[in-house]
């Protein structure tokens, strides 16, 4: 039968407890991409978590405000209301009210709301600070202190600051969210320094930042997915550590979210837009490998609760209801055939008998040759060159006197001899130009 391909992977994304004891939860554990359950194991859902602010908040949409209007300026009370009305997974207190850019509250502030949140619920407790990493690293060292042994979650993590924070939270047992523009490359970097410093393997989160739908979220989502395809196919142990977004700052920031209905209509109600915009970012941000979701509106945390419980139903393709006779059978390999037997050597054929020999031809005869043609060819003596003494000029020479020449032939001759003197000579004249020397006589 057909079947069709499965990624092989190689890695395994490490399980990390957070929470105070006996409140615990456990992220990560994954052995393949999200929900392919029918390729990897998801032994722990993604979690939910809804924030909480340590002041009034001040530029919050008027949506997002209305589920807790009778707890807000109040930390404990609202962070008891996710955990016991909304069944939030756990709760992210922002120390909105630390910003030097705001009220600029002190670090004590920050350590006593803190610890008073971590006591009153049962689920773990998330603590961020804010976008200044020098007021972050006074605010989150108090907070590490205060709430010594309750295994906090404390970010952001940068690396201006993770030198101070990483201490902080190696000494008190907390675990660290390491967070990082948006670059793979900077989030192992980072991971690698916290290691260095002594942060245990099970006490990391990444935090890859996190962006809105529609305001770069697709580049977030490739970075994350590209996070998660080298922990788990290429066995990179730099990037094996769960995932934690802060979806609820990044979206409720936005002009779409926070736009009243009669200022935008053509956006739609804004009572279900700012929602929708939180749970899209939010799907997104599952589906490419979030471990831990911050959200701030309780519908969204309904619905994505309802998702994951149809989605992290343990699959197959039997289940999936894939129709397997679309998928193209492997064609079968042809059988191999039996080996023939040895075949008999044949009888040796008797010597066949030498052909005759085949006569040679013989070569044509030359035609007669006429007499002028034998005259041509006849050959000619060779001349004995006359004495010294007895050397006449040319010009007296005869036929007469050279055996074998006729006067015609030593007119030749001495036409001949005149023609090379001539040469001679003009080449004597053409090297004694090109020499600068006067030409010699003949």
């Amino acid at each position: 039968m057909a079947e069709l391909p499965k990624v092989k992977y190689t890695g395994k994304i490490r399980e990390i407890k957070i929470g105070k004891p006996g409140c615990e939860l456990m992220l990560g554990g994954e052995t393949g991409y999200s929900f392919y359950s029918f390729e990897g194991k998801a032994p722990h859902r993604p979690k939910l978590a809804l924030q909480v602010l340590d002041i009034v908040p001040e530029e919050w949409a008027a949506e997002a405000l209305e589920p807790f209007k009778d707890v807000l300026g109040d930390p404990v009370a609202w962070a008891k209301k996710c955990v016991e009305e909304y069944k939030a997974d756990a709760v992210a207190l922002w120390l909105t009210g630390t910003d030097p850019n705001g009220k600029d509250l002190p670090p004590s502030h920050a350590a006593q709301v803190s610890r008073k949140v971590a006591e009153a619920i049962d689920v773990p407790l998330i603590v961020w600070g804010t976008s200044n990493d020098a007021k972050n690293t006074e605010v989150l060292k108090a907070v590490c202190e205060a709430c010594e042994g309750m295994n906090l979650v404390i970010g952001p993590v940068t690396e201006g600051n993770y030198k101070q924070v990483g201490a902080a939270a190696i000494a008190y047992k907390h675990v660290v969210a390491a967070n990082t523009p948006i670059d793979i490359n900077l989030a192992k970097q980072l991971n690698i320094l916290l290691e260095n410093l002594g942060v245990q393997p099970d006490k990391l989160l990444i935090d890859p930042t996190t962006g809105s739908v529609g305001y770069g979220m697709e580049y977030c989502y490739s970075i994350m997915e590209r996070i998660r395809q080298a922990a788990l196919t290429q066995n990179d142990e730099k990037l094996q550590y769960p995932i934690v977004n802060n979806v609820a700052e990044e979206v409720w920031k936005t002009k779409e979210a926070k736009l009243p209905t009669a200022e935008g209509p053509l956006l739609g109600d804004a009572s279900v837009r700012g929602i929708n915009l939180e749970a899209i970012t939010a799907l997104s941000c599952l589906q490419a490998g979030s471990d831990l979701i911050i959200l701030r509106h309780p519908k969204t945390l309904s619905h994505l609760r309802a998702y994951l419980a149809e989605i992290m139903v343990e699959t197959d393709l039997a289940s999936m209801g894939v129709d397997m006779a679309l998928a193209a059978e492997a064609p079968a390999a042809p059988p191999k055939a039996a080996a023939a037997p040895a075949a008999k050597p044949a009888p040796a054929k008797p010597a066949a008998a030498p052909p005759p020999p085949t006569p040679k031809p013989e070569p044509p005869k030359a035609p007669a040759a006429s007499a002028k043609e034998e005259a041509a060819v006849k050959p000619v003596k060779p001349v004995e060159a006359p004495k010294a003494k007895e050397t006449k000029p040319a010009a007296e020479v005869s036929g007469e006197e050279v055996p074998g020449l006729s006067d015609e032939e030593v007119e030749a001759l001495r036409e001949m001899l005149g023609m090379f003197r001539a040469i001679r000579n003009l080449f004597s004249t053409l090297g004694s130009l090109a020499s600068g020397k006067p030409p010699a006589g003949d």
